[in-house]
């Protein structure tokens, strides 16, 4: 069995697949201080939940934007599974060509959400991951990564109103009755939730005037499904794109044609 570990700013998304099944997925808070025994330790709770056990897991492939996990994240691999995880980063085959100024800047997400929303739902494509940060990747007809655009993440934004002003609450991210807030709480939350419907919007206008194409907009991520109820422009949420993405690069490199 394969096991899929994406490693966010916020949450450590894994998944088990039997082949090209996905049978499970588990989501972790991520912890820079947290040791690898500390993480199996959850981990293979988590696993004998599901009735699996660390013996059946016999490849792992990692994608990481907190570098200092990286090696975490080996160590475990390598003492609770007796493997070598496959870890996404240059030089390993991704199938994607990536037509930025600095090939190298573009994080490993953002390149396997790209591998699997072109596999899965074809190009061209705009992918829309709701994380900590909010990105926009732009994938070709022909598969190819084009770049996109990265904005501050709507948990950040919350946090940042009530964090920088003194009078304004921690507020739960949730929709209001009507845009027009009557109280403080109603007022952040239309600011929060429309405010971000229409810089996804705005940003999804201007990325297809530059395409010349109609893209399709896929989202995953933690608010996904969260701003998907109100925008009528994400045609699919996908919370375990980059899983699938990842299994998708650990088959290319270990020679399979995918």
């Amino acid at each position: 069995m394969l096991l899929a570990i994406d490693i966010g700013n916020t949450a450590i998304n894994l998944g088990v697949f039997s082949g090209e099944e996905l049978q499970s997925t588990w989501h972790l808070a991520t912890d820079v201080h947290r040791l690898a025994d500390e993480y199996a330790a959850l981990l293979l709770n988590l696993l004998a939940h599901q009735g699996l056990s660390s013996s059946q897991i016999d490849q792992v492939v990692i994608c990481s934007v907190v570098p200092p996990l990286i090696s975490t994240f080996r160590e475990l691999c390598r003492s609770y599974f007796g493997v070598d995880p496959l870890v996404v980063e240059a030089g390993v085959r991704t199938g994607v060509n990536i037509r930025m100024d600095n090939p190298r800047e573009v994080g490993a997400d953002r390149v396997t959400n790209a591998v699997a929303g072109h596999r899965l739902y074809g190009g061209p494509l705009i992918v829309i991951d709701f994380g900590t940060a909010t990105t926009f990747d732009v994938v070709s007809e022909e598969g190819d990564y084009l770049g996109g655009a990265i904005a501050p993440g709507i948990g950040i934004a919350a946090e940042a109103l009530f964090e920088q002003a003194a009078k304004l609450p921690r507020v739960e991210l949730a929709y209001p009755q009507q845009t027009i807030g009557r109280n403080t709480i109603s007022a952040m939350q239309s600011g929060l939730l429309f405010g971000y419907i229409g810089l996804i919007e705005g940003v999804v206008a201007r990325i297809r005037k530059e395409l010349g194409k109609k893209a399709r907009v896929i989202a995953t991520g933690g608010y996904a499904e969260l701003v998907a109820q109100r925008c009528r422009l994400i045609e699919v949420v996908d919370r375990n794109l980059s899983l699938e993405g990842l299994r998708l690069i650990h088959e290319l490199n270990r020679g399979k044609d995918v």
